[in-house]
């Protein structure tokens, strides 16, 4: 008898339907599953015939064919365990071909039956909805995660109860999504607790409400790693469109915590020793990169310069075009890329260079070795940057500075409704001032009177690229949003200007 089931693969961050087809006829006792499985599909054959016997239906004694199409396609993994085995019932007897109509199948089997999770729960449901299924039967640890992509989601904890379902003895309930969690931003540090360093606050407010880019640079201990953890209190929460885009990136890499749907921007901070890959995206099967993962938010790289420069400049891409197309020997995948980048760096390598009560005892070519690590396309693309000069004694315990620092509460007001009026400007969902066209910063950015001889002269003086006077101009954009106002006025100009030093030293 021939038997029809459908499920899912998942490939990078997409998943693709899949024909799980089973075909019981005479001959030798035996199960074969074709149409490119991997081991781990392979090895499905133990856990089907393990969980049907200890259910207490028994293994079919006849010759068992399964194929998984597209066979094009390669399939990976253990969730086809599921469709599998109810392919097998079905095709058996004890299961009515006609009830697995417009049914779909996610989950792996353990030997006694029952049923675990899978990574992609989400990502698989809203295939399943634009396949037109009128329902996914998924492990229960999965179900409020699929029940995100909306339609019908029943969690069962066994196959048995999978079986009395399709049998209509006894229904499973509709699964409800697990309401979505606020502790990211009450997680963070406050920035009422960052002594001095007004022009880094302010510069990290800015990059804050355009998502521009940020490189922080000084002596250790001068408060760069502080200010990174703060930002993601003065963050806006991510709005309904850009929630379901972010959690189904981390439902493909299996990092959405809980099964709920992210509100909290993704912060991403790995260390300096990760791979390429890691860093990128890749492997088999091809899975998305720490640049992906911090899609619409912030990826935070510390000690920049002891970054391999095969990994930094492969950024360069990425950060343009707001997405990494991959092409490897198993697959190709391309995987959204806009975050915020976020960097830290000290000047050299004793960390002194430009401290005026700690001399630097690096010679001047370990220096320029050193930041030589970094190259003028990469430090190109940071719209801002800022010197931290050590605070002053005088400001640790001055309680009059304590008071006048803001809280992250107040900054993130700013930062809100800076974001709102890009909103309204651009109509697009997650779009800021960094992510605008050319065509659209000639629009959106005309130069105030005056702002072109300030402009003449900083390429003058500077030695700006093209690129940096677009940037510029966005920058001053954001800054504008920040006082409410409609067009950029002289100030902002001249302050968008002061953060492109293009250096270590203040």
């Amino acid at each position: 008898m021939f038997v029809r089931v459908l499920s899912f693969a998942l490939l990078g961050i997409e998943a693709i339907p899949v024909a799980v087809e089973v075909d019981l006829c005479p001959g030798i006792p035996c199960m074969e599953i074709v149409g490119l499985p991997d081991t781990a599909v392979r090895e499905a054959r133990e856990r089907v015939r393990s969980a049907l016997r200890n259910g207490g239906w028994g293994f079919p004694a006849q010759r068992i064919t399964v194929n998984l199409a597209p066979a094009h396609t390669r399939k990976m993994g253990a969730g086809f365990d599921l469709a599998i085995a109810v392919g097998v019932l079905a095709a058996a007897g004890f299961i009515p071909a006609g009830a697995l109509e417009g049914v779909s199948l996610v989950g792996e089997l353990a030997l006694d039956g029952s049923l675990r999770p899978v990574r992609g729960a989400l990502v698989m449901a809203q295939a399943a909805r634009t396949a037109g299924c009128a329902c996914l039967i998924t492990a229960i640890p999965d179900a409020p995660e699929a029940a995100l992509a909306g339609g019908i989601v029943h969690g069962a904890h066994t196959l048995s109860a999978v079986v009395r379902h399709l049998n209509g003895e006894s229904l499973l309930p509709a699964a409800v999504p697990n309401p979505a969690s606020d502790e990211g931003a009450t997680c963070a540090l406050d920035l009422a607790d960052v002594k001095g360093q007004l022009i880094a606050r302010r510069a990290l407010e800015i990059a804050a409400a355009g998502s521009h880019n940020l490189l922080m640079t000084g002596p250790p201990g001068t408060g760069k790693s502080l200010l990174a953890r703060c930002l993601p209190g003065i963050l806006p929460a991510l709005d309904s469109e850009e929630a379901m885009e972010v959690s189904r990136i981390h439902s493909a890499a299996g990092t959405l915590l809980g099964g709920r749907l992210m509100r909290d921007r993704p912060y991403r901070a790995p260390h300096h020793s990760a791979s390429r890959s890691a860093l990128l995206g890749g492997g088999n099967p091809l899975r998305p990169g720490e640049v992906t993962l911090a899609h619409r938010g912030v990826l935070f790289l510390d000690e920049l310069p002891e970054w391999g420069r095969d990994q930094l400049e492969s950024l360069r891409q990425p950060l343009e075009e707001g997405r990494i197309s991959l092409a490897r020997v198993h697959g190709q995948g391309v995987f959204p890329a806009q975050p915020m980048l976020l960097a830290a760096a000290n000047p050299c390598p004793c960390g002194y260079l430009g401290d005026e009560t700690h001399p630097c005892t690096c010679p001047p070519g370990v220096i320029v070795q050193y930041q030589s690590r970094l190259s003028g396309p990469l430090l190109d693309r940071f719209d801002l940057q800022v010197y931290m000069a050590p605070v002053p004694y005088q400001d640790l315990i001055d309680s009059g500075a304590d008071s006048a620092a803001e809280p992250s509460q107040v900054v993130r007001a700013r930062v809100q409704q800076a974001r709102q009026r890009q909103r309204e400007r651009f109509g697009l969902s997650g779009f800021c001032n960094a992510h605008m066209t050319p065509s659209q910063v000639r629009r959106h950015c005309p130069l105030p009177a005056g702002g072109k001889e300030l402009m003449r002269q900083a390429f003058e003086v500077l030695g700006l690229s093209l690129r940096a006077h677009d940037r510029i101009l966005k920058v001053a954009r954001t800054i504008a949003d920040l006082a409410g106002a409609d067009r950029i006025e002289l100030p902002h100009l001249a302050e968008a200007l002061q953060y492109r030093t293009r250096g270590f030293r203040p």
